[in-house]
């Protein structure tokens, strides 16, 4: 069954030149042309994956992004952000909002295609059992357990955390707040600068697969696909 992709723009003729493109490439695809229009279709029938713009006439599309990383039942959409925009700041803001992906206007319908592409297929790719294993490196939630070329490295719990969180969405940029948030909490006392100073220490424990904890400069951090 092809994949569903909403594509949620008020601009009609880039709506449609997305809409072609995409399937052509063999997706199931719907369209939207307000915040409104776009909330109601994903409520009815959820897909795979949105295609948001960001500047839309009634609502936001980081607005209609955060509804959907705080709704359980849509948590789990993938979405890729479209704007004309291509300030640093806006590409920030759609990563804290859990955005998977950032397209700026105006891009080349094959490379959103690429794009979306890469975004499913990261969704897709759910390890068996529960490990994670990215060349010599593999990590086992289930047992605490992290190895590279089958030799044990020692990891405190934060370390682990963080090489988790990194691990399981692969090629997803984290910013250092997204981070904070899920291995410290409501800790108020840790600032983003621990963020550094953990995967410093983690890429030195992990050797030759260090390399494999990206630094995305300006935003945060990502595990390499």
């Amino acid at each position: 069954m092809a994949e569903r992709i909403l594509v949620v723009d008020d601009e009609p003729d880039l709506r449609e030149l997305v809409r072609v493109n995409l399937a052509q490439a063999g997706f199931a695809v719907e369209t939207a042309a307000s915040g409104r229009e776009a909330l109601a279709r994903l409520h009815d029938a959820p897909p795979d994956l949105v295609v948001l713009d960001l500047m839309l006439p009634d609502f936001s599309g980081t607005e209609i992004c955060r509804q959907l990383r705080a709704d359980p039942e849509l948590a789990q959409v993938a979405v890729i952000m479209l704007t004309a925009k291509s300030d640093e700041l806006d590409r920030v803001v759609g990563f804290e909002l859990g955005a998977d992906d950032y397209v700026t206007k105006p891009f080349s319908p094959r490379e959103l295609t690429l794009r979306v592409r890469a975004v499913l297929r990261r969704q897709r790719a759910e390890p068996a059992h529960g490990l994670l294993t990215c060349g010599t490196l593999q990590l086992d939630p289930a047992r605490h357990r992290c190895h590279v070329a089958g030799d044990e490295v020692a990891l405190t719990a934060k370390e682990f955390d963080l090489l988790h969180g990194l691990m399981r969405r692969p090629g997803r940029v984290l910013t250092r707040e997204q981070l904070l948030e899920e291995v410290w909490g409501s800790d108020v006392t840790v600032t983003a600068r621990t963020i550094d100073t953990h995967l410093k220490r983690l890429r030195e424990k992990l050797g030759a697969a260090g390399h494999l904890v990206e630094t995305v400069r300006g935003v945060g951090y990502r595990f390499a696909e």
